[in-house]
C-alpha cells in the first residue's frame, strides 16, 4: 500500500495498523530518513509487537541510534507480554548500563515480570536499583513494588513499602486491599479500608471490589452485608463490577438466596455477572440452578465465554447429566469454541465421566491445541474407565510433546493404577515424580499409592510408607489402608488404625462398620460388641413422637 508523506503522521498515531501497512510505513520513515527518530521508531514498533512479530520490533530497536525512554520500555514491555522474560530482563540490564535513564514505568513493567516469572531475588535486586534512584516512596514505582511483593506472598514487605511511600494515593490503597483480599487477610484489609477513611480518602469502586473478594467464609456474611450498606451509601452499587463481586461475595459466603437476590435486580447483566452467579451456584453444589441461569444467559442473547462453557459442563458432569452436556457441546460446536482448550478440557470430563468415553477421544483427537490440563483430562479419563496401560502411553506422549506434568498429572495416573492394581507402575512412577520432575507427593498422592498397596495386599509396605511421610497422615490416608486391610482380612494393622481413625474422625460410623466387619471376621466377637456398643452411644437419640391431633 502506497502511503504520502504527509498522511504518515497521522498514519503512525493511530491504535494499530496491520502487517502489510506497517512494513509501508516503516518503509516510508526510512526512505525519508526519520529511522534515527525515536518517536517514529516507536510507533513502528508497537505496530510490529501488536502484530505478533518481536524479530521485527527488535530490529526496529537494535538500529535506532538514540534510544528514549519510550523505546526501552516499550521493547521490553513485549517481551514480557510475550513471557519472554529472560530477553526482556537482559533488555533492561542493557538499559542500566545505557545514556537512557529507567523511569517509574520500566520499573512497574519489570517488576510486574518478576512477580510473574515468581522470581523473588530478581524483585529484590530490582527494589534496591528503585531505592537508588529514589522512586520507591513515589506512587508508580511503590504500588508496583507494593504488588508485587503481595504476589509473591511477602505481606510485611509490601506493607513496609506501603508504608513507606511519600504519597498513598487512592490507587495505590486499591493495590494493597487488593492484595491482602486475595490472600484471605480479611482482618488486614478491613484495617487498611478504615485506614484510608480516616485519612479522608473517598473510595471508588475498584476499593469496594477488593474489599468484598476478601469474603469467602459463612461467618463473615454480617460483615459482607456491611459492605454492601457501605457501597449504597457512598452510590457505588450501580457500578457494575460492583454488584457482580456483591453476588460472587454471597455465593462464597453461602447465602445463594441473598445472591440471586442481587443479581435479579440487574437489568441487563454483563458477562462478567452472568458468569458470577453460574459460577458460584456451581461453587455452591447448586449445580441445576448453574444449569438454569446459563439456559437464561443464552436467551438474553449473551455470549459466554471458555470460563462459563467450562463452568456449566462441569456442573452437567457433576449432575451425570448427559444430555445438558450435550446440548452445550452442540451450542459450542455451532459457535466455533470448541479450539479453545479449557473448553475441550472439559468436554474430555464430561464424557470420562458419563460413561460416554468413545465420545471424549472424538474429542481429544479432534483438537488443535493440547495442553497439559488437556492431557491431564485424557488420562484421568482412560484411568476411570479401566485403561491404565493407555494413560501411561498418553504420559509418554505428554512428554515427548514437550509439555510439562504437574501435580494433577500424577494424581490422574496413581488413580488409573489403583483401578487396574498396577503396583510395578505406581512405584516407579512416584518416585519418578519427586526426583525426575521435581514434584513433591501431596497428600492425594500418597493416597493413592497406599490404596493401590492394600488393594493388592502389600499392607505392611503401605504402612511404612505412611510412618515416612514428611507430613501428619490424615483420615484419607489411615482409610485407604484400612479399606486394603478390609479387602484382606488384616487384623495386625487394625488396632493402629482404628486408633488414628477414631481420634481423627470420631463421628465417622463408616470406618466403624468397616473395623467391626474385620474383627467379625476373625472371629473376634467381644471386640465387634464393644465396639458396636461404643457406636450406639455415639449414635443421636431419637425424640419420642407427639402429635398436635392428640393435645
Amino acid at each position: 500500500m502506497r502511503i504520502s508523506f504527509h498522511s504518515l503522521h497521522s498514519e503512525l498515531l493511530k491504535s494499530h495498523n496491520t502487517l502489510s501497512k506497517t512494513k509501508s510505513l516503516h518503509a516510508l520513515v526510512i526512505a525519508t530518513g526519520l529511522a534515527g527518530n525515536s518517536f517514529f521508531a516507536t510507533r513502528i514498533l508497537r505496530f510490529y509487537v501488536i502484530n505478533g512479530h518481536l524479530v521485527f520490533a527488535r530490529q526496529v530497536f537494535d538500529l535506532t541510534p538514540l534510544k528514549s525512554v519510550f523505546l526501552w520500555n516499550s521493547m521490553i514491555r513485549a517481551y514480557n507480554r510475550d513471557h519472554e522474560f529472560n530477553l526482556g530482563f537482559s533488555l533492561f540490564g542493557r538499559m542500566l548500563s545505557s545514556d537512557t535513564k529507567p523511569d517509574d514505568f520500566t520499573f512497574a513493567c519489570v517488576l510486574r515480570a518478576c512477580a510473574e516469572k515468581i522470581d523473588l531475588a530478581r524483585a529484590k535486586w530490582v527494589h534496591g536499583i528503585i531505592a537508588v534512584y529514589g522512586l520507591s516512596t513515589y506512587p508508580i514505582s511503590g504500588t508496583a513494588l507494593v504488588n508485587t511483593y503481595l504476589t509473591l506472598n511477602l505481606t510485611k514487605d509490601a506493607e513496609f513499602v506501603f508504608n513507606g511511600m511519600y504519597k498513598q494515593d487512592l490507587v495505590s490503597w486499591n493495590s494493597i486491599l487488593s492484595g491482602f483480599a486475595n490472600r484471605g487477610f480479611w482482618h488486614k484489609c478491613l484495617e487498611s479500608f478504615s485506614k484510608m477513611q480516616t485519612l479522608g480518602i473517598k473510595p471508588d469502586g475498584y476499593t469496594m471490589v477488593g474489599l468484598l473478594t476478601c469474603f469467602s467464609d459463612p461467618n463473615l456474611l454480617d460483615v459482607g452485608r456491611g459492605v454492601h450498606a457501605l457501597c449504597l451509601k457512598h452510590g457505588l452499587d450501580a457500578s457494575m463490577h460492583v454488584r457482580s463481586a456483591l453476588v460472587s461475595m454471597y455465593c462464597r459466603c453461602n447465602a445463594l438466596s441473598f445472591a440471586v437476590q442481587e443479581f435479579s435486580e440487574f437489568s441487563d447483566p454483563d458477562l462478567i455477572t452472568w458468569s458470577s452467579i453460574i459460577a458460584g451456584c456451581s461453587q455452591l453444589g447448586e449445580c441445576r440452578h448453574s444449569l438454569f441461569f446459563f439456559s437464561e444467559m443464552i436467551k438474553a442473547a449473551k455470549i459466554p465465554d471458555p470460563v462459563v462453557i467450562a463452568t456449566v459442563l462441569a456442573a452437567s458432569a457433576q449432575l451425570a447429566m448427559i444430555q445438558s452436556g450435550k446440548e452445550i457441546h452442540a451450542y459450542v460446536f455451532r459457535h466455533k469454541l470448541d479450539s479453545q482448550v479449557m473448553v475441550a478440557s472439559a468436554l474430555l470430563d464430561l464424557y470420562s465421566k458419563s460413561g460416554f468415553f468413545n465420545l471424549a477421544v472424538n474429542v481429544f483427537e479432534m483438537m488443535g491445541e493440547r495442553n497439559t490440563v488437556t492431557y491431564n483430562s485424557m488420562i484421568m479419563g482412560l484411568g476411570l474407565n479401566g485403561l491404565p496401560h493407555k494413560a501411561t502411553e498418553l504420559f509418554k506422549q505428554m512428554l515427548e510433546n514437550g509439555l510439562k506434568p504437574d501435580e494433577s498429572t500424577f494424581s490422574a495416573l496413581l488413580s488409573g493404577y489403583c483401578h487396574g492394581g498396577l503396583v510395578a507402575e505406581g512405584r516407579e512412577l512416584f518416585k519418578r515424580m519427586e526426583h525426575k520432575f521435581g514434584i513433591i507427593p501431596e497428600t492425594e498422592h500418597y493416597v493413592y499409592m497406599v490404596r493401590l498397596l492394600g488393594v493388592v495386599g502389600h499392607l505392611e509396605e503401605a504402612y511404612n510408607l505412611i510412618l515416612a511421610m514428611p507430613a501428619l497422615p490424615d483420615s484419607a490416608i489411615w482409610g485407604a489402608l484400612l479399606l486394603g486391610c478390609s479387602l484382606h482380612g488384616n487384623s495386625h494393622l487394625l488396632k493402629i488404625i482404628a486408633d488414628h481413625l477414631f481420634e481423627t474422625k470420631p463421628d465417622k460410623t463408616a470406618y466403624r462398620v468397616m473395623v467391626s466387619n474385620i474383627y467379625a471376621a476373625d472371629g473376634r466377637w467381644h471386640d465387634v460388641e464393644n465396639l458396636r456398643d461404643t457406636m450406639i452411644e455415639g449414635m443421636p437419640q431419637k425424640v419420642p413422637g407427639s402429635s398436635l391431633l392428640c393435645t
